[in-house]
Order: structure tokens, then sequence, then C-alpha cells
């Protein structure tokens, strides 16, 4: 196989789709959704038994375990991404939507229109469900996809894909709406990076080496996070049981998570009487703390945090601890050291938390809530594409809006410009 030659044949198929799946009904759309679902419920046990195959050749390569995690795919893992389908399903389509703004001066009256935004390309690490994520959420918005999933779930995501083709044989869309990449040849990557001609956006969705690759190679513009390096603060006005009930969802409920704490600052006033009971708290759940030195005073028999751990993200049962001198040094903390992702405050003092959300420059900023809830679901966007920690039209958890543009629309009567 010649993998340039292979990846413009998909790219070139999904530009061809993907006009057609613009101008698609929102009933189209929708029955196909459907439709994918029939499949995906029907070949659950083939999906089920082509994940076994991946989940062992990880094991035997020694994956990291929180890959394997993300990895595996289960009955209930399946049943999630039938109720995400349908999910999806339920969102008001947004393309089509139409912004009035107005009459100009001059005549002409101006509105703005939500467009897809052509062909999506989606490299992703490990989680077979971004498979059917994706592609529900591109064909949702009107666009072809190209998905490109790693090479410890190749047998998963080809069971899925089968049952995508499947569905989409039967639809009246385009079979090239939805594309997954058959190979696991790694040189697949840069030579979609490389197809600017066909595809429009990337997203990448994996650790730090994908994001990292994708950010050096790629000719196309992208939607990314790199890290999800997580904070909270625990003022010096927190409610003492929530900030630990806070502090333990945030930390243990699930560790190879972007939205997963991992840095926990807390007010100097606040640290002699919190901090013994957190460390217990972390301790009997046998996560690993490393702290600052006014913390290791405090608490005896915490490792030594370096300079390097503030920007770690861990995706492990480890958690980094900083006691500060108050809501000021703990903004500037974490607009130092943060990812941009997930911050959150645990305060009781309404003013301290309208300046924490407004000053922490974070695509999401809690207040009282536990970062976990940072996702695409909680969000209520039903299955997102990613997280984007960038300035640009999608920021935050990236559902079916984030994957559509909007495009100028001038109406005239014969007005010309003077």
């Amino acid at each position: 196989m010649v993998i340039q030659d292979y990846v413009k044949t998909l790219g070139h198929a999904a530009t061809v789709a993907s006009r057609s799946i613009a101008c698609a009904t929102s009933e189209a759309k929708d029955k196909t959704l459907a439709l994918i679902a029939e499949h995906l419920d029907s070949d659950r046990q083939l999906i089920i038994s082509a994940n076994k195959i991946d989940l062992e050749k990880a094991k035997n390569h020694a994956l990291d375990p929180a890959m394997i995690e993300r990895l595996e795919l289960g009955s209930s893992e399946v049943d999630q991404m039938l109720e995400g389908l349908h999910q999806v399903i339920r969102l008001s389509d947004p393309v089509g939507e139409v912004t009035d703004i107005g009459r100009r001066p001059s005549g002409i009256d101006l509105k703005k229109l939500r467009v897809p935004l052509g062909v999506i390309g989606i490299i992703y690490e490990s989680r077979p469900n971004v498979t059917i994520d994706a592609a529900s959420l591109c064909l949702k918005a009107g666009n072809a996809c190209i998905l490109r999933g790693g090479s410890e779930a190749i047998n998963s995501n080809r069971a899925i894909g089968v049952s995508i083709q499947n569905a989409l044989s039967k639809s009246t869309l385009p079979e090239a709406s939805i594309q997954i990449v058959n190979t696991a040849d790694r040189r697949v990557v840069s030579a979609l990076l490389a197809l600017s001609s066909c595809v429009d956006i990337i997203i990448p969705r994996g650790g730090k080496g994908l994001i990292e690759k994708v950010i050096e190679e790629s000719t196309i513009p992208i939607i990314k996070h790199l890290d999800g390096n997580c904070h909270m603060y625990i003022d010096d006005s927190a409610n003492l049981d929530m900030a630990i009930a806070l502090t333990v969802n945030a930390k243990t409920s699930r560790y190879g998570v972007c939205n997963a704490l991992e840095s926990l600052l807390i007010a100097k006033n606040e640290a002699k009487r919190i901090l013994p009971l957190l460390c217990s708290e972390m301790r009997e759940r046998q996560v690993e703390i490393r702290g600052c030195n006014k913390t290791r005073c405090l608490v005896e028999g915490i490792k030594a945090a370096t300079e390097a751990d503030w920007s770690l993200e861990y995706l492990a049962p480890i958690l980094s601890i900083k006691i500060v001198a108050d809501i000021s040094d703990a903004i500037k903390h974490i607009n130092k050291y943060g990812s941009r992702h997930t911050d959150c405050i645990v305060t009781e003092n309404t003013d301290n938390a309208k300046r924490f959300v407004k000053e922490v420059d974070s695509s999401s900023v809690m207040v009282n809530a536990s970062t976990r809830f940072a996702d695409g679901f909680e969000y209520g966007l039903g299955a997102e594409i990613g997280i984007s920690t960038d300035k640009i039209h999608a920021r935050g958890p990236v559902g079916l809006h984030g994957l559509t543009c909007q495009k100028w629309v001038v109406y005239g009567d014969g007005t010309i410009r003077k």
C-alpha cells in the first residue's frame, strides 16, 4: 500500500461526500445516526470480542495503565456509546441557523449563516468510543470525517467501522461521510496532516507526544488541547466538608482523564485546618502527595514537589499541593503553570468567586464544583469531539456548534457601493 495514495483517496472521497452532507436535512442525518445505533447494538459482541484482542496485545506490550483503562470496551461502554448517539440525535441541528445582523446605512441587509466546517480529520489514541463520538458529531454538524485511531485499538475501531459502513450503506447519505483508516501504519498521520487540499480541520485526541507531533507537522488548522493540568484552589472562606469532598472527587473518581485534578492550592489561613484531613483522605486512596516546603512542614511523610511538578498532568494517583498566600497568589500560580483546561475555586466568598472566574484564563472555570464536570456530556452537548484550550471559535468541550462556523450573507436590491 502506498500510504500517500491511500490517504489522498480518503481525502478526495471525503471532499465529495462533504458537499452532499452539508446540504442534508436534519431528518436524513438523524435517521442515519439511528441506523448506526441499531448496527452498533446488534454488533456489540463482535465489537467487544475485537476489543479483547486489543486489550490482550496492550497488556502483552506493557501499555501504560491509563491507556489500557481508556482502551477497554465492554457492554456498558457500548451502552454509553449508544446513549451518546441518541443524545446527538436529540440535539438541535445548528446548520442553517441564521443570525440577523440588520440593515446597514448603505442599504444592504447582513446575516450570518451557520455552516459545516467541511472535512474533519480526527487523530486519536486508545479510546475506541471516540470513533462513535466523533462520527456522530461530525455527521450531525454536516461534516465528512476521516478517523484515524491508534494502533492499540485497531481491531476495535475496525469492528466499529464495519457497523458504521453497514449503516451508511442503508442511508441516503454518502458512504464516504464517515471513513475510518484501516491500517495501523503510522505514516498515515503525517500524510493526513499534509492533506490541506482536502481536509479543513484536524482534531487530535491523545497523549502529549501525539499532540506535539500534530502541532509540529500539520499544514491544517487544529482544534486541540495539549495538557489537562487542572487546579483546585481552596480559599480561606471555603466550607471544610465541601473542600474535602470536591478534592477527593476531582482527584480520585478517575485518574486517566484530562479533567482530573492534578494540582491543589490551599490558602495559608486554611492550610493548618484542612491539610491533615485532606492528606489522610488521599492516603486512604493510595494517592501520592508531592508538596511544597510549607505543606511538608504541616504534614509528615510528604514527598518534596519539584518545579516541574507544578506543570505536570500526572494521569495517575499523584497530587501536587502548594500553600499559597491568598487568591491573588493562587490566580498567579494557575495562570503561570496551568494548561488553560479546567480550574476550580472552593469558596463562600462571592467576591472571590467572581474574581477567580474573571481572572483565571482557562476554557472552563468552576466555582464549588468538581473539575470532573468539564465534559461535553455533562455540559449538555451530547458526545464531545474533544476539549479545546485554544482561543478560537471553539473553546472548552467541543460539541456540535464547535464543528460549524458562520459565513456572512449579504442581501441587496441592486445595491451599489457609493
